[in-house]
């Protein structure tokens, strides 16, 4: 960022009228810095397996506002790069993203989001609506176009609480943004995810049953996807899962969420395939 050294001020761009948005700032003035810039030459994809990626996540509502969870594994081709992954953050005190694909791109834009969005508040003396949070995410992904065609995808998943309920907003990696009623999921276990989540899901959720909803969708994903994990209980190592209320943003607590985890796992021992969906 420009800094003039000998007078110890910052430049001028800093004092110029301009719109809210932190990532129209950088991309006026220092391009470089954006996550989205493309690190390969035009017409070269990424050989497939050599970045991290994440699956899988998902966003339910429930009784109190929304729950969204992600499981824990990277996988760098057939192999697993990391077992203890974060793919939910708080992206401000009402909002929550997690994401699916490339990693690396997937933590700097999450990075830049969340400054994106506390920049706007800053400079506008009040939050974005949580569809223009939405179409500020969308506007980032089609920034990423150019990576997304090269094989280094991100497909982000946002859950905030607003007006009283909890909304959630999923994305393609053209920046198309589609607000889902109930619950949803990302990445390559979304299919199982969300198969799971149609005979789980209903209106009216406690917290608990909300929870233990989304394990059970994150386990039939991993039966089904290798590049999904499940609840490790030898590691200690259990899925992300996080609410957001009218209190605001909060994680679920580890002990919470291990007990939660060998609830489901119990329940698994006696019927492998799931509960079945309530008539």
């Amino acid at each position: 960022m420009a800094y003039d050294t000998s007078e110890g001020r910052l430049g001028e761009e800093f004092f110029t009228p301009g719109s809210a948005s932190f990532t129209e700032f950088l991309a006026a003035h220092r391009p470089g810095l954006l996550p989205t810039r493309s690190p390969l030459p035009d017409g070269v994809r990424a050989a497939p397996g050599t970045a991290p990626h994440g699956t899988t996540v998902l966003a339910l509502t429930y009784r109190d506002g929304v729950l969204i969870a992600g499981d824990r594994r990277a996988t760098m081709g057939n192999l697993i790069a990391q077992r203890d992954l974060e793919k939910v953050h708080p992206a401000d005190d009402h909002t929550a993203v997690a994401f699916a694909g490339t990693v690396g791109l997937a933590l700097d834009m999450v990075k830049l989001y969340q400054v994106e969005l506390t920049h706007f508040e800053k400079i506008e003396g009040a939050p974005m609506s949580l569809s223009a949070k939405a179409t500020r995410l969308s506007a980032m992904l089609r920034q990423n176009l150019g990576q997304a065609m090269q094989g280094l995808a991100v497909v982000p998943l946002l859950a905030g609480y607003e007006a009283g309920r909890g909304r959630i907003f999923g994305f393609d990696v053209a920046g198309g943004t589609y607000e889902k009623t109930g619950f949803h999921a990302e990445g390559s276990g979304s299919p199982y995810a969300r198969g799971a989540l149609k005979k789980l899901y209903r209106p009216g959720l406690s917290r608990r049953e909300a929870a233990l909803a989304a394990l059970q969708a994150l386990w039939d994903a991993a039966d089904d996807d290798s590049a999904t994990g499940g609840p490790d209980i030898g590691r200690r190592i259990f899925p992300v899962v996080s609410v957001i209320t009218e209190d605001g943003f909060e994680r679920l607590p580890e002990p919470e969420t291990e007990e939660l985890s060998r609830t489901m796992v119990e329940q698994r021992t006696v019927r492998p395939d799931g509960p079945n969906a309530t008539v």
